[in-house]
């Protein structure tokens, strides 16, 4: 075994590129690790999937002991923020979690999220005739993957045209808050991204209140429960929330899918003919590699995992991505690509429990879209160069990717 914090090695020669030989050696060797730095890992589907619905488990930092928190490095540098609480629906615990979830399930339905597929397939198609102009290869990231999803997210929002690229960085480089690695190396940047976002999303807040806008911003500020409403404060960190997880997600979504399939040429031409595919095309792509790798819990009372004595206090990982290729749910085929498999939709790339993503409906719809545009507009499409890993080891993706767009 390994010594870092996560029981992996991510400085290992291609991890990056391809972690799960890794996984598999632990889901195979040792599936409940306790790692050097304190956090268990856990690799195995059935564990994962149990952890992630126990009752007796938090998201909710201050339920670790103090000097253990991955917020304590940005209170130390910047003490005047110690008393902004986060209320976004990711860091909090029942039942402020369940009073939060339930006002933002109000605006943020399925429903709301259906209404936008015929917007998100004309933006895609609009992005993919500028692209069939281009004679050299262009980076599926920069130029689809991320300006698509961040569109869709702002106009579902109905936030102000005029922010929309600075919100676009910011929240690009919030996202490192996520990542162990760089949020002890580029606080200054977290904790300035988080500042002007918060700046922004006030301003179009107040702007709204003016307004009779049909929109999810409006939706949020309206959404009412027997006098409840959301405060400013938590507004303000669910639309972040949003554009984190309804955006930086989505690029991965679509960045890994499309990697996945130019590697898979014979599944790339099965989607291809078969667009009543596309549905459970994007479950297998969730599977085969993840757009979240890891999803952290704290047991807030003790419990056994797989024999193993998990305390109060302790931070239990998720392996996201190692559940998904674990034989024991998916069958010895589970590191294979296969768009057709039957049980593909019970990954876990969306959590599960109270804390199962609420935007899994939006990612779902924008890779059904996308990715089947894409592959049926350029079926010749293939590698125009080799792709850049964006290094990082909960938010799994690229930051470029050139293809070769041929019809």
């Amino acid at each position: 075994m390994t010594d870092d914090a996560f029981g992996l090695n991510p400085f290992e020669p291609g991890y990056f590129d391809n972690p799960y030989p890794q996984y598999a050696a632990l889901r195979e060797g040792d599936p409940v690790h306790r790692t050097q730095l304190g956090p268990w890992l856990i690799t195995r589907w059935e564990d994962v999937h149990t952890v992630l619905r126990r009752p007796g488990t938090s998201v909710d930092e201050r339920s670790l002991p103090a000097g253990r928190r991955r917020v304590d490095a940005l209170i130390e540098m910047a003490p005047e923020r110690a008393s902004r609480a986060s209320h976004a629906i990711l860091n909090i615990d029942p039942p402020d979690h369940t009073r939060l979830r339930k006002l933002v399930s109000k605006a943020f339905t399925p429903r709301a999220v259906e209404q936008i597929r015929a917007r998100t397939g004309e933006l895609t198609d609009a992005i993919l005739d500028d692209l069939a102009d281009r004679t050299e290869p262009v980076d599926l990231i920069s130029e689809l993957a991320f300006p698509l999803p961040f569109t869709v997210i702002s106009e579902l929002l109905g936030m102000p045209e005029g922010d929309r690229a600075q919100l676009r960085e910011w929240s690009h480089t919030l996202t490192q808050i996520l990542d162990p690695l760089l949020i002890l190396t580029n606080t200054a940047a977290i904790l300035e991204a988080s500042d002007r976002m918060a700046e922004v999303t006030r301003d179009a807040i107040a702007w709204k209140r003016t307004r009779n806008d049909d929109d999810l911003l409006t939706a949020l500020i309206r959404a009412e429960d027997d006098g409840d409403m959301l405060s400013d404060e938590e507004l303000i960190d669910n639309v972040t929330l949003l554009y984190l997880a309804g955006h930086e997600t989505t690029v991965n979504l679509i960045g890994n899918g499309t990697n996945a399939l130019l590697d898979h040429p014979d599944q790339m031409r099965r989607l291809i003919a078969d667009p009543a595919l596309d549905a459970n095309a994007v479950e297998e792509l969730l599977r085969f590699d993840s757009p979240v790798q890891f999803s952290r819990r704290i047991a807030t009372e003790p419990f056994e995992v797989d024999g193993h004595q998990i305390e109060a206090g302790q931070m239990i990982m998720t392996g996201l991505g190692a559940a998904n290729r674990d034989p024991a749910k998916f069958g010895p085929d589970a590191d294979q690509l296969d768009l057709g498999r039957p049980d593909a939709r019970e990954h876990v790339s969306f959590g599960s429990g109270v804390h199962h993503c609420l935007g899994a409906a939006l990612a779902r719809l924008e890779g059904q879209e996308v990715l089947g545009r894409l592959v049926r507009r350029f079926p010749g499409m293939e590698r125009g160069g080799s792709p850049t890993h964006n290094q990082r080891l909960v938010l799994r993706g690229y930051d470029h990717l050139p293809v070769a767009l041929k019809a």
